[in-house]
Formats: C-alpha cells, sequence, structure tokens
C-alpha cells in the first residue's frame, strides 16, 4: 500500500475490461490492473466505450448511471455527441466511465461481425480516444498517468503531448502504452488521419505513418513516455522483424523505454475455491469430488453425453489462426476416433466457426460448440475440463494456461 504522498491519479483507458466488455485477454488484463492498482492506494478511473446492447443480459454488472455529462467531437467537420455513464468496479474504489454512443458502440460486436473489422473502426476508436481527454478535461480528474493499451488508444498519446498537455488539469501527466499483441496494429488509410483531429505534419514515418497507412499503434508507441508489454520475453521479441510487424525499427529505437512485465490474472476472479460462477466450488482437499461435479454440469449444460469416464478437452479463445485452429480442425477427425469428449467456446473467422459447427453437428454428444463470449460458461469448462487445448502459433503471455492451474 502507498502512502498517500505516493498516491497517484491514474486513468486506464481500454477499449475493454472485465466485467463490462471482453473479446480476450486484454479485458481480463485491464480490469485486473485497475483493481490491483486500487488496492495499492492509488485513485484509478477506468474509460471504456459503453457497449449498450452487449451489456443487456449480463447479469454481473454493477449499477451503471448517468454522469450528465455531455459533450461533442468534431469528427471530419460533423460534430458527434456522445455522454458518459458511470458505475463502480465492484470490491473496489475504481471509478469506471462509460463512452456512450449509440452509432459507434451499440453494436453486436466489439470490432467485428462474420470475421471482418467494421468499417468505421477507425473512426469509432479515433472518437473513442479524443472522447477520453475531453472526459478527462471535462471531469477535472487531472491524470498523473495516463495509461493506454493497444492500437484503439494509442491516439490518445498523440493528442495528449500535442493539444492537451499545455493545458489545465495534464501538466504532469505522463503517458505509459501497453502492447498486448502486435499483430494487431489499427492500421487504416491515410485520409483517416482527417479523423484524428491531429496536424498531418504528424503524419509522417516517425510518429503516425507506416508503409503509407495510418497507424494508431504506432502513434500510441511514438508519443507515449513509458512503453510496457505482456512479458520481457515478449520486450525482446517485438524488436525483431519476426515479432515486430514492420514496428521493429521503431521499438528498438525506443529500447530504453520498453519494460515487459508479465502479465499475472485476478486470483479473486480465477480461484475455485470462491468462484460462484462454477456449480461446485472446491479447494486441493475436494478437487476430485468438486471436478466431478463440474464437470457433470459442463456436460449438461453443453448437450455433451453424461459420462465420468470419459476426459473433456476444452477450449476458450478468439478463432483465428494465431491461436491454432488451423491444427484443431485438420486434426480433429484423428483426435475424435478416440474416445473423448470436445468443448469449444469463442467467436472469431466464419471459417473455424463454420468447420467447429461441422464438427459438432456430426458428433452430437461428444463436441460442443458455443459462438460468442458467455464469462460463466468460460469459467464453467476451466473447472469441468479435464484437458485445456492451447495449440497458439505464438503468445505475447497468455492467460488461459494461467487460469488452468
Amino acid at each position: 500500500m502507498v502512502s498517500p504522498r505516493e498516491s497517484l491519479r491514474i486513468v486506464l483507458a481500454a477499449s475493454e475490461a472485465v466485467p463490462f466488455s471482453k473479446t480476450g485477454g486484454l479485458a481480463d488484463v485491464a480490469g485486473a490492473l485497475a483493481k490491483s492498482l486500487d488496492q495499492l492506494g492509488h485513485d484509478v478511473t477506468l474509460i471504456l466505450p459503453d457497449y449498450f446492447l452487449l451489456r443487456q443480459n449480463n447479469v454481473t454488472l454493477p449499477a451503471i448511471h448517468d454522469t450528465g455529462l455531455r459533450f461533442s467531437i468534431l469528427m471530419n467537420g460533423r460534430p458527434v455527441a456522445g455522454a458518459v455513464n458511470w458505475a463502480t468496479m465492484p470490491n473496489t474504489a475504481v471509478r469506471v466511465l462509460l463512452v456512450r454512443q449509440p452509432e459507434y458502440f451499440d453494436r453486436r460486436q466489439l470490432y467485428q461481425e462474420h470475421g471482418h473489422g467494421y468499417v468505421d473502426n477507425c473512426e469509432r476508436f479515433c472518437f473513442f480516444s479524443r472522447s477520453v481527454l475531453e472526459i478527462c478535461r471535462q471531469m477535472i480528474l487531472r491524470p498523473d498517468v495516463m495509461h493506454c493499451n493497444d492500437w484503439q488508444t494509442g491516439l490518445v498519446n498523440g493528442l495528449l503531448q500535442t493539444q492537451y498537455n499545455a493545458g489545465p488539469g495534464f501538466e504532469r501527466t505522463s503517458s505509459v502504452m501497453t502492447l498486448h499483441n502486435m499483430a494487431f496494429q489499427g492500421r487504416f488509410w491515410h485520409f483517416d488521419m482527417s479523423l484524428t483531429g491531429m496536424d498531418w505534419r504528424h503524419f509522417n514515418q516517425n510518429q503516425m505513418e507506416a508503409w503509407g497507412d495510418l497507424n494508431l499503434l504506432k502513434t500510441g508507441v511514438a508519443f507515449a513516455d513509458q512503453i510496457t508489454t505482456v512479458s520481457p520475453t515478449y520486450a525482446a521479441e517485438i524488436c525483431t522483424p519476426e515479432g515486430g510487424y514492420g514496428l521493429e525499427g521503431l521499438l528498438s529505437h525506443r529500447r530504453d523505454d520498453l519494460v515487459g512485465i508479465l502479465n499475472g490474472i485476478d486470483d479473486d476472479v480465477w480461484n475455485s475455491e470462491t468462484d460462484q460462477l462454477i456449480p461446485a466450488p472446491y479447494s486441493i482437499d475436494t478437487v476430485a469430488d468438486g471436478k466431478r461435479q463440474c464437470k457433470a454440469h459442463l456436460q449438461k449444460r453443453m448437450h455433451l453425453d453424461q459420462r465420468g469416464d470419459v476426459p473433456i478437452l476444452g477450449m476458450v479463445s478468439r478463432m483465428a489462426d494465431q491461436k491454432g485452429f488451423d491444427l484443431i480442425t485438420g486434426a480433429a477427425e484423428r483426435i475424435l476416433s478416440q474416445d473423448l469428449q470436445m468443448v469449444f467456446l469463442g467467436t472469431g473467422d466464419p471459417r473455424y466457426e463454420a468447420q467447429l459447427r461441422d464438427l459438432a453437428n456430426r458428433y452430437p454428444g461428444k463436441v460442443a460448440v458455443e459462438i460468442g463470449f458467455d464469462e460463466s460458461l468460460a469459467h464453467q469448462i476451466e473447472a469441468g475440463a479435464d484437458m485445456f487445448l492451447m495449440p497458439s502459433r505464438f503468445e505475447p503471455c497468455g492467460l488461459n494456461q494461467m487460469y488452468s492451474l
């Protein structure tokens, strides 16, 4: 616990965070980091888009209220209105501010549908990034640290350094950019530069331009005071052509400002003894009986044959090449020739979604697939499966193997 004199005002900006929204590990890390910083005694505000439609059926969310704050951002000459809702993260003092903009954020998914990113993703997250700073200014948050995550908030650092840092409330603000996966950079055609609110002079190879495109992740890296990523090994990897995805030159140039910090998990959320999302919480002393009950519940929920004598292989993942789904679908027939069951939860590439649905149709009672994301089912797969599948091509850090422990 830090002393009051050492306590920092920290604003965390992210495109997703549990329990409010999730497609992958970014959400877990953002939510857990906000909670941990609060426990250390820092003043933490988490700013997220308000994915209103996606949170309607989420019974785990805390109460959400209207702050009354209204603002407008000029997007390509068009004023776009926004509002701010608020909540408190459960069991913490973390303030959560949700940027409400129905045109941009009332969608069926966060970033894509049917395997294709929304065509206005640049506009959506330029608006969100610009909103973050405008909210800080209007709500007088006066952050000591502005912590941004991945390409969706990379523009925040650019605007902070070029427009807001001289204004009231930002005199002491330092910026941190965390890179969760270099494969996703927010690359858009160069004319989208007009959506950023930044001067075209910044569209250069040292700041916002990469291979002729606007690159929002590069923007975040170029303007950040400090850069972090999810493990020391990954920090080294992204400075190489194999891991940098075209940004290895900039990252190597800023190597002294780049730190790899190994991801951790929230032990309160992923604790089999206290987990309220699984049917039979268990400890090391009751693991055999608890796992048996969790397995039976998972089989019933997913319409698998009710058998305690077969192993269940579980997988909770974004369905993409990186995650090794080509390996799974390619070997599925051989795997399923054995006496076992398989459960999949996730969303992503329509090709893999269709292939897994086909497997479930051809192997009823033996293969189950849930397309989408369900937090309770994710926990129940971890608790009920005998083995966890994780054949990733690469992982910046990886979290599910930690949950499985």
